[in-house]
């Protein structure tokens, strides 16, 4: 009977080993794959950017933007972009400079939408329009562009750049939060970002949400 015991305990330890080599492996072998497939896809984006930002804009929306003010013109140009914006198509590019990210964010947070780069929930406005935008993005895999999210702080600089025009926020405040905590893209009475990722490293059991408030916007349009 002891030695039966001996047998298993030795069997569990040797299956417990392997376990944790498989963990290890996949987290070191795996992330340089997903980081790799990261890069590809944010080079094909930036091609898809470009050429977006490149395109001419339409003459009867010419005539529109003509007859409108600067913030006017933002929210046209919002409007349009979210109608002709499919699921993994970019958007624009997002600059967080105390934290070294510059990365093309596209429309979407499902899996493979957040596989090419940072994802804008659908459901919040583009920047331009009023309301809270929300951004989220992965922390470990997929190049982690939201890897040092909690590094920031109050006053630090978060840039959208879209097609259309140029948008600076300014942190305010981070909180933890559950992951059902929907409410963080309530409206406050003011333009503002929210960025959004999993918490802690290597874990969904909650979300890190960085609350920023816009401080500038400006038209591409002359």
């Amino acid at each position: 009977m002891r030695r039966r015991l001996r047998s298993l305990s030795t069997i569990l330890i040797a299956v417990g080993a392997l376990l944790l080599a498989d963990a290890v492996v996949t987290l070191l072998w795996q992330e340089p794959l997903s980081a790799l497939y990261g890069r590809i896809q944010q080079g094909k984006l930036e091609d898809k950017l470009s050429a977006l930002e490149r395109a001419p804009v339409a003459v009867v929306d010419q005539r529109a933007l003509s007859r409108l003010d600067g913030s006017r013109r933002l929210a046209f140009a919002a409007r349009a972009l979210e109608r002709r914006s499919e699921p993994g198509d970019p958007l624009g590019r997002i600059r967080i400079p105390r934290i070294g990210v510059s990365e093309v964010f596209v429309e979407g947070t499902g899996t493979a939408d957040l596989r090419k780069g940072p994802g804008h929930y659908p459901a919040t406005p583009l920047p331009g329009l009023r309301g809270t935008i929300g951004i989220a993005g992965h922390r470990t895999t997929y190049g982690a562009p939201f890897h040092d999210v909690d590094d920031l702080r109050r006053g630090d600089r978060i840039e959208l750049a879209m097609p259309y025009g140029r948008f600076t926020y300014r942190v305010e405040r981070t909180r933890i939060v559950p992951p059902t905590a929907t409410e963080v893209t309530d409206g406050v009475g003011y333009d503002r970002l929210i960025l959004s990722a999993c918490h802690p490293l290597y874990s969904a059991a909650q979300r890190i949400i960085v609350f920023a408030r816009l401080d500038s916007a400006r038209t591409r349009f002359r």
